[in-house]
């Protein structure tokens, strides 16, 4: 198929900063993509040849979507599959699949996936609500400490938390949940495998992150991870592993624990390009989002080597700002070599949402790590007073 200046129509479920990036690749083949989001303010509708406001979860919007597109991707899980399954069914070519969708939105059935496959991870229980969950408590089947998290719909700290006594359940929602072993670990990882339909597969390296300790949100992304060759390997090789087992097309983030015993545990996965692979815009010969868009249509896989030492920063909104946003100091981060902001286009700030990322390039990773630090201290995302 001739996808290149044509009247192919490639369609992405999802608008926001993560189709946004993707489309910069489309525009840069001149493919034509649709964008269908629920927000008439989607980062990703000014690249896009065509875009569409309606509800992803809405049947007949998606598949009325899908039916004008001759290749459907995503950049956000939360879709109506029964349509993504009834497309398939008509010949409509959607990666990732439904199938795999199905067994990645929903987290109870992704660990079960995980046990059944022989992948390691995190001892788990599932709960049809809360209050099934307390009755565990009660009947001692469950005990503190655990991580608890919404089966469904969680996402960046939202449906996660951990609880260590009764009073941390207090405000959790009424929704079918999991409860995850608490693990005690020196590092959260990720790998991202990228895969097309004719089965080649590539790993970027090994990235490492950094968590802030209040809104449970990634602060720094750092590639390569600071860790051991023989614990970088377990690492690519359990991700291999969870490609393989899901066998999806299109990219797979893989994030993963890694013990204080130097085993390698799957927390979970994202089939789409992921938060821990944004500095591959700039440090890795291929993006994260390039990778996506020539695996989904069938194209030879780019490398996946890293130029240079990439670390990432997000910038979230503060706390205390709410309203049109302001970034401040922008130019004084812009003014430090090898620092490239990306600004997502969301006009309003508040408390925490992701609004950006900052990439810090580096020969030297010491280097990049402290101007890193220099970046998070000196940029700030407000609103207007």
């Amino acid at each position: 198929m001739n996808y290149f200046s044509s009247e192919f129509r490639l369609g992405i479920l999802g608008g926001g900063q993560l189709g946004k990036m993707l489309i910069t690749e489309t525009r840069k083949f001149d493919i034509q993509t649709l964008v269908l989001d629920s927000s008439a303010e989607a980062p990703a509708q000014f690249g896009a040849n065509k875009f569409y406001q309606g509800s992803l979860m809405d049947y007949e919007t998606v598949y009325q979507f899908g039916k004008m597109c001759h290749i459907l991707t995503i950049e956000i899980e939360n879709v109506n599959l029964d349509a993504l399954d009834k497309l398939e069914e008509e010949g409509h070519v959607i990666y990732p699949s439904p199938k795999t969708l199905r067994l990645i939105q929903n987290k109870g059935r992704q660990k079960d996936f995980y046990v059944e496959n022989n992948i390691p991870t995190s001892k788990h229980q599932r709960f049809v609500d809360l209050n099934d969950l307390k009755k565990s408590l009660e009947k001692d089947e469950l005990e503190f400490p655990f991580v608890w998290k919404s089966a469904q719909f969680g996402y960046d700290g939202n449906g996660v938390k951990i609880c260590r006594s009764t009073i941390d359940l207090m405000h959790l929602p009424e929704v079918e949940c999991i409860a995850e072993e608490m693990v005690p670990f020196k590092n959260e990882l990720s790998v991202i495998v990228a895969r097309n339909a004719k089965g080649e597969v590539k790993t970027y390296p090994v990235v490492e992150m950094e968590f802030h300790p209040e809104a449970n949100q990634v602060e720094y992304v750092i590639c390569p991870a600071r860790i051991e060759e023989k614990v970088a390997q377990l690492a690519i090789d359990t991700a291999l592993q969870v490609s393989k087992a899901f066998n999806h097309v299109g990219l797979l983030a893989v994030e993963m624990f890694q013990t204080e015993n130097e085993e390698i545990l799957v927390n979970e996965v994202a089939p789409r390009p992921h938060n821990s692979g944004h500095h591959t815009i700039e440090a890795s010969y291929t993006s994260q989002f390039e990778n996506h868009l020539r695996s989904v249509l069938n194209l030879p896989l780019g490398n996946t080597d890293s130029k240079v030492a990439g670390i990432m920063v997000n910038l979230v909104g503060e706390e205390g700002f709410s309203g049109p946003v302001v970034y401040e100091n922008i130019e004084k981060i812009m003014a430090i070599d090898g620092v490239t902001p990306h600004i997502y286009g969301k006009k309003e700030t508040r408390p925490f949402r992701k609004m950006g990322h900052v990439t810090i390039v580096n020969e030297d990773m010491t280097e990049a790590r402290k101007v890193a630090e220099e970046v998070k201290n000196s940029i700030r995302v407000i609103s207007v007073k």
